[in-house]
């Protein structure tokens, strides 16, 4: 494994953060806002498979009757 010299290191970290292309405050505003909406819509999907499947449980084995 090759020795690299502390500032050598540092100097490379900084030209590799130079070549990052960050995004714009409104490029992360609406990402976030579209994780917030499918994070919410899988919650109800699954919501609502977790019902359907507990409601079947039931009817094939009679429990809560």
């Amino acid at each position: 494994m090759a020795k690299i010299n502390p500032v050598q290191f540092l100097q490379e970290v900084k030209r590799e953060v130079a070549k990052v292309s960050w995004p714009s405050r409104k490029e992360t505003t609406i990402s976030t806002v579209m994780v917030f909406v499918f994070v919410t819509i899988a919650a109800i999907f699954f919501f609502l498979v977790d019902q359907g499947l507990a409601l079947l449980v039931r009817l094939v084995l009679g429990i809560g009757s």
